[in-house]
């Protein structure tokens, strides 16, 4: 089924990409020297980079127990060797054509073209770097290089936060000789201010994922914090499609009895009351409810308990606020924002700091999706959730990021970082591995072609920043 949802977007990617083409064709004016197609590749690496999003999370989903196989036994679900060739080509495909606007932005003096695609590409080297490891970047991108060698690990995460910082730089440069054009700008719309935002986000979550490692700073978590989103207005979503959002594409393939994106039991127990003895207002706007009136998971790695298509298990339906038509695909938001801050706050030792920005965080998050004002502020007034400045835990912020950050991959960045522990939290059933998963395994088709700098590891093996 994933290989279906992949061919289905290359084909739409490559019906996108020509109508921005032949966009910039329409009204040239033969007098004037053509403007390179800067704005273009701005729709096409805007478009991709969302779309990476939700293929890196359709993986990690299993891994932290967002989503669940239907069937026994799912590959994704019980820890299998898989071979993701396509969401690497994907990731590096998108990397290509972000390298080629830079250059050509440079060439042309467009800084801000520099500076949103220098965002761009931090966000999706970041990506490489937290499924696999180290990968190819200094020599990725140039022609006449076949086999690239790859750059270390920790490196990379070196050149992210570089690419940041230039490409803030950059965005704040005045005079550049092209603006961005919003409506090729599919994240942020063309507002220069967003991009600088977006950055400063980027560059808190990625100093956050340092908490195993002794270089590991709160103060420059919270300096980033306080340069990034500041309201839900802030976020950085795709919300055009060239047909169906990804997400809704699952959902109508449930509708159609086409089996997909069925919810964990893990995640459904951490809502409905089983697991903290309080019901999220979040999930009925999430799922519906069972044949049977409640909301129930599958099992990861045990399959459904029935046919599949009598609504004994909840699934991604089309009326879900992550699943219905038009669903915004999420590249980093305020919510997320705020619970970088309340753990960083609280890594710090300002507890009083940290509460304020998981309240922020719960709200954020629940605005976003359409909670009811009543119920969400009943939410944060019940005695589980709303425990003061005095009685916050590091348990409790993740806890809350965990439900607010559903379907997107840095959960797994977090799920690491936590050891996994998460309330009742447990290997899938048939898991092909001893211990939670750490990493996936490097594509057959690096392997194949590029074998020589395929670093050898287990998918036990740590990433770099989750280990000390």
């Amino acid at each position: 089924m994933k290989r279906l949802h992949t061919i289905i977007y290359i084909a739409l990617l490559g019906i996108w990409i020509t109508g921005c083409k032949k966009e910039l064709d329409i009204n040239t004016n033969p007098n004037q020297a053509a403007i390179p197609p800067m704005n273009g590749l701005l729709a096409t690496t805007t478009y991709n980079t969302s779309l990476n999003v939700y293929h890196v999370s359709n993986i990690t989903s299993y891994f932290v127990q967002y989503l669940a196989s239907p069937n026994a036994n799912g590959a994704t679900d019980t820890y299998e060797s898989t071979d993701y060739s396509t969401t690497w080509q994907l990731l590096y495909y998108n990397m290509r054509d972000i390298h080629d606007l830079i250059e050509q932005a440079t060439a042309a003096g467009a800084t801000k073209h520099v500076g949103a695609a220098e965002v761009m590409m931090a966000i999706n080297l970041e990506m490489v770097n937290d499924l696999w490891g180290s990968g190819p970047y200094t020599q990725a991108f140039n022609v006449n290089i076949l086999q690239p060698a790859y750059t270390a690990d920790d490196s990379i995460y070196t050149r992210c936060l570089l690419l940041l910082d230039d490409g803030i730089a950059q965005l704040n440069k005045t005079g550049s000789r092209y603006d961005l054009d919003a409506s090729k700008d599919l994240i942020h719309g063309g507002v220069t201010s967003a991009w600088i935002k977006t950055a400063y986000a980027v560059k808190a979550r990625i100093f956050n994922h340092l908490t195993k490692k002794s270089n590991y700073d709160p103060t420059a978590v919270l300096t980033a914090i306080a340069n990034a989103y500041t309201g839900n207005a802030d976020d950085a979503q795709l919300l055009r499609f060239q047909s169906l959002s990804p997400w809704n594409g699952v959902a109508i393939n449930n509708a159609n009895n086409s089996l997909d994106g069925w919810l964990s039991t893990h995640f459904i127990n951490a809502l409905n009351g089983k697991t903290f003895g309080i019901f999220d207002p979040r999930l009925p706007l999430m799922t519906d409810t069972t044949k049977f009136g409640d909301y129930r998971g599958t099992i990861n790695g045990a399959g459904r308990i029935g046919s599949g298509t009598n609504k004994e298990e909840c699934y991604l339906t089309k009326n879900g606020f992550y699943s219905k038509s038009g669903a915004p695909l999420l590249v980093v938001t305020n919510a997320e924002c705020r619970f970088i801050e309340a753990e960083a706050a609280f890594r710090s030792g300002d507890k009083n700091r940290a509460y304020q920005a998981y309240v922020r965080g719960i709200t954020a998050n629940m605005d976003k999706i359409g909670v009811d004002t009543a119920k969400r502020n009943a939410y944060l007034l019940n005695p589980a959730v709303g425990v003061g400045m005095t009685n916050i835990t590091l348990d409790l912020i993740l806890k809350e990021k965990y439900v607010a950050q559903f379907l997107h991959p840095d959960t797994w960045n977090d799920a690491r970082r936590y050891d996994y522990q998460y309330k009742d939290f447990k290997l899938p059933v048939n898991a092909q591995l001893p211990a939670f998963i750490r990493r996936v395994a490097y594509p057959d088709t690096e392997k194949s072609r590029n074998g020589d700098h395929v670093p050898a590891v287990q998918l036990t093996d740590h990433i770099w920043w989750d280990g000390n």
